[in-house]
C-alpha cells in the first residue's frame, strides 16, 4: 500500500479547458516522475480564449496526472497529484 501521507494535489485555479502542452503536437510542461518546482509551468487552463500559463505551487516528483489533454476543469479541480520533496 502507497503511503500517501506526502502527496500533495496541485488544483486548478480557474474554471477551463487543461492543455498538457503549450500547443497541439509539442511535447506536455510535465510528465509522471518528473521533478517540478515552485514557479515551474505545469500546464495551460483555457478559459474565454485566454491561454493561462499555471505554475506550480508545489516542489515535489509528478505522482499522477489526474485529467485528459483538452479536458474542461472545474475551478478547484485536482489536476496533478504531487509526491513532496
Amino acid at each position: 500500500n502507497e503511503d500517501v501521507s506526502n502527496l500533495t494535489t496541485a488544483t486548478a485555479p480557474l474554471v477551463g479547458t487543461f492543455y498538457a502542452a503549450s500547443k497541439e503536437g509539442e511535447p506536455p510542461f510535465i510528465n509522471v516522475g518528473d521533478t517540478i518546482s515552485v514557479g515551474q509551468s505545469i500546464c495551460i487552463i483555457e478559459a474565454m480564449k485566454i491561454f493561462n500559463e499555471i505554475e506550480s505551487e508545489y516542489d515535489g516528483e509528478i505522482v499522477e496526472i489526474l485529467i485528459n489533454d483538452s479536458s474542461p476543469v472545474e475551478f478547484n479541480q485536482p489536476i496533478f497529484s504531487i509526491r513532496n520533496n
